[in-house]
């Protein structure tokens, strides 16, 4: 690829790969000895990576010297001349695991934790750039928003450099070792073959990489910082620093000049709304200049959730010009938002309060793996908004960057989390291995990237981290370290990390800016169906924090993990409001399925119905996110057995979940919305016992089957639900009407179904771009001749994935069983016995 001669351009290098994997350790390198990869032959190479972290560390003293030579290693895969005409070709994001095939049986390689998928061992990139005669003078970067993990790399020959945290994103300085004409770039990723990690990591390069060329002269990797105060109606204060670096070998005068944009529909700049004073100053070779600046905004459109807030946004654009000569041009895009954390009351924004309902969020895109793809993410995005969603909590770890540009537009609120483990393992080769060195970099790091988006409301800095309980003041000494990098790097938002052991007197509560409970709010192990069990034990607790904290806002970082499979009900239903799940109530370990009454959860987590009565009963309480937003792969708790996690309120595939409808009666209260729990196709069921359950945003209801009344309920205090648990299953239709503050409100009919006789697809675009990274999602129902999906069919269909957790079908597979009557496929399905079905696509 050539560069033009521009002030700054920035390109996509996500095609023209070549790509290898090997399970074992290839070419006798590591990055560091770890406890799957201990064999001292190896050549250690993190004295040449440490030093990729030096401008994220603060004091000069602790900063890494670089070695005064390139390892003395021979490693063809960097060569220019090295024949890779036998690797793959791919495109990047790019996840090698995800194809599979997964592992299967009681003692995998890659355990139920990690997806049973092959994410173990040693991935080798290469492409070519070509540079011409003026790009010499230019100063060349690399970008790499991710790579799983332990990312190095190598151009014509030479060891650029590294990142060993695989959620992170890293600039490289490739410029010492461009050339004219053809250059090699190879990069090295590694994944231990032992457990690295609680869930499913991914594998490869599986974000987006760029290569940005810049005159020596420029704005610094992320070296803008925004923030706005004295924000009214009529006017608003915006701070500005610029971070301006001279890699050059003159002294130069600079002049800054930036300005203010609104940005209108589809992203598009706006008219000018203001401009920074002017700035000019003289630079010497090879060094860094930080300047602060301040200007108003009169009537500012300000940032907000909606929908009592609209997520309008702004663009500065900062020139830097040497002499008469531009040379460089950055833009930054920020909104306007005052944020509130009140103790008493919970997040006020914009002067008006908004109560958390939230959702954690995995990397994964399912069927995609860990590849990220902006049109599945757009997806999952939109589907949590129609839930209700406003706020989206990263567990546990930066996102990719396209995400956060997501969030701000759309108007989420985030929570941006950073590490899942600190100085103590939770897996044998996990991030703590690399925390003692990485920590300080990684965080500061991790903020200057994110601390633009608007979106991102707080920073965590951890989550239930090893060393709480028994190891409380090395958790708070860890803790203060932690947020004094916080403050140092942004006074302008709260930090926290979430707790799920420390207590209302630890010293890591007194550390936290914000009290972020997992789980312990509701209680743990806690009410009258989960006292047979042992453990970790709590009764409710956000009292007992309110008390010793009164002055801090309190949310619950973690709520619920309440357990599900879509479209499985099993018998008898459970009488409490919330249960933990065995195979006498609510689960199967034999099929590994979940019953979806949606009453279950994990030993320490609580059903939808009592986070909500304990939220109700805690006005204080600035609300919540529920364990987990959509499932994910790994973590398959509780059936090891099975491949992805049972937790999400829509499932792997993106099918809602029963759950969805009764979330969404406590998060839209004015959406017209009923919806019956379960089927009404039971065919070895009649004359028995069959429980029905509504979900509902109206306060009454009156359910019929087969047109006679089965009562009317209205709802009681701290209740989310209606139940009419004696119901007698007879085939035919179910009907409910439900009615709001006396008037009718909505109404929901299920029908017993006939025998499977065709497919219906719907596609959610019938238009995509032909650029290789759109997509159009295709759901696969399998009907009877009425039309009504027939809720147990497993025929089988060309598919990606059915949302059932222990479906091991390869991802790519021409071959998948419908799970309850759903698949997800890409374009065309069919079946034997059952009448073919199409959906057609345009490629623009």
């Amino acid at each position: 690829m050539s560069i033009r001669s521009i002030p700054r351009e920035r390109v996509s290098l996500n095609t023209e790969w070549r790509f290898w994997h090997s399970k074992a350790i290839p070419d006798g390198v590591i990055y560091d000895l770890r406890p799957d990869a201990n064999d001292t032959s190896l050549v250690v190479l993190k004295p040449w990576i440490l030093p990729s972290g030096n401008d994220y560390i603060q004091n000069a003293s602790d900063r890494h010297e670089p070695p005064s030579e390139q390892p003395d290693i021979d490693i063809p895969y960097v060569d220019l001349d090295f024949n890779d005409g036998e690797w793959d070709a791919v495109r990047l994001p790019h996840d090698w695991a995800i194809k599979g095939p997964f592992y299967t049986g009681e003692d995998p390689e890659i355990s139920g934790d990690m997806g049973r998928l092959p994410v173990q061992g040693v991935g080798w990139y290469r492409r070519t750039l070509h540079v011409s005669s003026q790009d010499l003078d230019k100063t060349v970067f690399l970008e790499v928003d991710g790579a799983m993990s332990y990312p190095m790399v190598w151009l014509n020959g030479h060891l650029v450099g590294g990142w060993p945290y695989g959620y992170n994103s890293f600039q490289l300085d490739l410029t010492p070792y461009i050339r004219r004409g053809k250059n090699q770039l190879a990069i090295r990723v590694e994944n231990p073959s032992g457990p690295s990690s609680r869930w499913y990591p991914g594998a490869g390069i599986y974000r987006n990489v760029w290569l940005t060329k810049v005159d020596p002269i420029h704005v610094a990797h992320w070296g803008t910082k925004i923030s706005t105060r004295d924000i009214t109606s009529r006017k608003a204060t915006v701070d500005l620093q610029v971070q301006v670096e001279n890699k050059g070998a003159m002294k130069q005068k600079v002049d800054i000049v930036t300005e203010v944009f609104g940005i209108g529909t589809g992203g598009r700049r706006g008219r000018k709304v203001a401009q920074f004073p002017g700035r000019s100053f003289q630079m010497d070779p090879n060094s860094s200049e930080t300047i602060s600046l301040s200007t108003t905004i009169n009537s500012p459109k300000l940032w907000g959730p909606p929908p009592t807030h609209s997520p309008n946004l702004y663009v500065a654009v900062t020139q830097i010009y040497s002499g008469r000569r531009l040379v460089d041009n950055y833009e930054t895009r920020f909104g306007i938002r005052s944020l509130e954390f009140n103790p008493n009351s919970g997040l006020v924004v914009n002067g008006l309060p908004v109560y958390i309902q939230g959702v954690n969020q995995h990397h994964d895109l399912g069927a995609l793996g860990a590849a990220f793809n902006k049109r599945a993410a757009q997806r999952q995005l939109d589907m949590l908004r129609e839930l209700g969603v406003n706020a989206i909590r990263m567990a546990h770890n930066p996102p990719a960057p396209e995400l956060l540009e997501m969030t701000d537009r759309m108007g989420f609120l985030v929570v941006d989390e950073i590490f899942d483990s600190w100085a103590m393992q939770k897996t044998a080769s996990d991030f703590h291995l690399i925390f003692p060195e990485w920590r300080e970099p990684d965080l500061r790091a991790f903020m200057r990237r994110d601390r633009n988006h608007p979106s991102v409301i707080v920073w965590s800095y951890g989550n239930e981290v090893g060393e709480q309980g028994n190891h409380d003041a090395e958790t708070a000494e860890i803790a203060r370290y932690l947020r004094g990098i916080v403050i140092q790097e942004d006074t302008t938002r709260p930090s926290t990390g979430s707790m799920h052991r420390s207590t209302p007197t630890s010293l890591y509560t007194d550390v936290v800016d914000i009290v972020s409970l997992n789980y312990q709010g509701e209680g743990m192990r806690y009410g009258p169906a989960y006292e047979h069990l042992v453990g970790n034990r709590r009764t409710p607790q956000y009292d007992a924090f309110h008390e010793a904290h009164p002055d801090k806002l309190i949310f619950g970082s973690e709520v619920a993990w309440s357990l599900s499979s879509r479209g499985t009900f099993l018998f008898p239903v459970t009488n409490y409001t919330s249960s933990p799940i065995n195979d006498t109530t609510g689960g199967n370990s034999t099929l590994l399925e979940i019953s979806a009454y949606e009453l279950y959860s994990s030993d320490s987590g609580s059903s939808p119905d009592r986070v909500f009565a304990t939220q109700d009963e805690h006005p204080f309480v600035a609300g919540g996110f529920v364990w987990a937003g959509w499932d994910y792969l790994g973590e398959p708790y509780p059936y090891d057995g099975a491949r992805s996690a049972y937790s999400g309120i829509i499932d792997l595939a993106g099918f809602k979940k029963e759950r969805y409808y009764l979330y969404q009666a406590r998060w839209r209260p004015d959406f017209l919305m009923a919806h019956i729990v379960p089927h009404w196709t039971w065919p070895d069921r009649v004359g028995e016992v069959t429980p029905v359950h509504v979900f509902t945003s109206g306060d009454e209801a009156e359910l019929f089957l087969n047109g006679v009344s089965q009562g009317r309920l209205k709802k009681e205090a701290l209740t989310y639900r209606f139940r009419w648990d004696d119901v007698i299953y007879e085939p035919g239709e179910l009907h409910v009407v439900t009615y709001k503050d006396g008037k009718r409100w909505a109404t929901e009919t299920v029908r017993t179904a006939g025998e499977a006789t065709g497919l219906r697809l719907t596609a959610d675009r019938s238009k995509i771009s032909s650029d290789g990274e759109d997509l159009s999602f295709v759901t696969v129902e399998v009907i009877d001749k009425k039309g009504n999906i027939v809720p147990e069919a497993g025929s089988l269909i060309v598919a990606t994935d059915n949302g059932f957790q222990a479906d091991f079908t390869p991802f790519p597979a021409h071959e998948r069983k419908a799970f309850n009557g759903l698949a997800l496929i890409t374009v065309r399905a069919e079946s034997e016995g059952i009448e073919a079905a199409e959906v057609v696509m345009n490629a623009q």
